[in-house]
């Protein structure tokens, strides 16, 4: 079947192209005549413009597709609002496409948002890196593009990562357990791992292997994990949990072999999500600013998109937020 387009209308209709694009933007002049026949050959062919006209005139659709991994965690979710925030009031409407970590599913997403013209893209972690194909304006946040033609956002993973392992080590941990996503191309967990090495070698620690467990990011994983570390007799008075998702975990995992906390091992998470500050103990956690990154993510690609000047990089400041599992 050919496929639909301004100029096929116009050809149908008998105008120009431009008098089509007059009649999807409801501009200029033409007859009541002519729009219902322009109207009756979209609705015979079932086009969908998608913003397409309104682009002829303005080079812009004014939409913008977020790329997400998890639509549920609310590490994710709270940069898609504030995203939304920053957008929607200054007239761009935002496309949310959960992959649920889907390679696959992805570039059907990229397909689709290409296909809707969509001004620019935002990609919130995730893979390693993004299509190389894509051309469109983006923004990454932990996230790197092969072609490089992307802004970069990103929490100060390296200085969060020193942070919770010096705060252990302050609290009088000498062998602190490192949780971490097994995923190692991903940049952040890569930037909290340096981190805690660093913090190690600037306190006279030395890194052992066996505390270094990669895993899943899941409450389950890292409950089973820190369980099995327990039953093969590992030694350790601290955890490094390089998500809040994989500390609460521990904390089950202690709690179950009657292990107390803060008391005998000491934990500190890392994002400062709810739950944590909810969860007894209280966690001890490293704060990223979600609505920071989210509205820095959404004004640097208004202005890519608009072809402002920008910087090609921001790094975003952390801070620890001490609770009950270490004091």
């Amino acid at each position: 079947m050919e496929k639909m387009t301004i100029a096929k209308i116009a050809e149908l209709a008998g105008v120009s192209v431009a008098t089509v694009s007059r009649v999807l933007n409801q501009t200029g002049r033409y007859s009541e005549e002519t729009k219902r026949k322009i109207l009756e050959i979209i609705e015979e062919h079932n086009y969908r413009t998608n913003n397409v006209a309104k682009s002829l005139r303005t080079h812009q659709s004014k939409t913008i597709g977020i790329i997400i991994p998890d639509i549920t965690n609310e590490f994710f979710s709270s940069i898609v609002l504030a995203v939304e925030n920053y957008c929607v009031p200054r007239g761009y409407s935002v496309f949310v496409c959960n992959t649920s970590e889907n390679i696959d599913k992805e570039k059907l997403y990229l397909e689709d948002l290409d296909a809707k013209g969509v001004d620019g893209l935002i990609y919130i972690s995730g893979y390693g890196e993004i299509p190389g194909h894509v051309r469109l304006p983006s923004v990454c946040i932990d996230r790197r593009q092969k072609n490089n033609n992307s802004i970069i956002i990103e929490s100060d993973n390296f200085q969060g990562g020193f942070l919770a392992t010096e705060e252990l080590i302050s609290q009088g941990c000498q062998r602190i357990l490192l949780l971490k996503d097994e995923r190692d191309y991903i940049a952040p967990m890569e930037g909290r791992f340096q981190g805690y090495m660093s913090a190690l070698r600037k306190y006279g620690l030395t890194y052992d292997p066996s505390l270094n467990i990669p895993m899943n990011i899941s409450v389950e994983a890292s409950q089973e994990a820190v369980s099995n570390a327990i039953k093969k007799g590992i030694k350790f008075d601290g955890i490094f949990a390089t998500t809040d998702w994989l500390a609460l975990g521990s904390l089950y995992a202690l709690r179950e072999h009657g292990i107390e906390v803060p008391k005998q091992v000491k934990i500190v998470g890392f994002d400062n999500i709810s739950a944590g500050k909810y969860s007894y103990p209280a966690l001890t956690t490293i704060n990223q600013d979600k609505t920071k990154l989210g509205e820095l993510a959404a004004s640097s690609l208004l202005e890519l998109i608009q072809n402002r000047k920008f910087q090609r990089s921001y790094v975003v400041p952390v801070e620890l937020i001490r609770r009950k599992t270490t004091c």
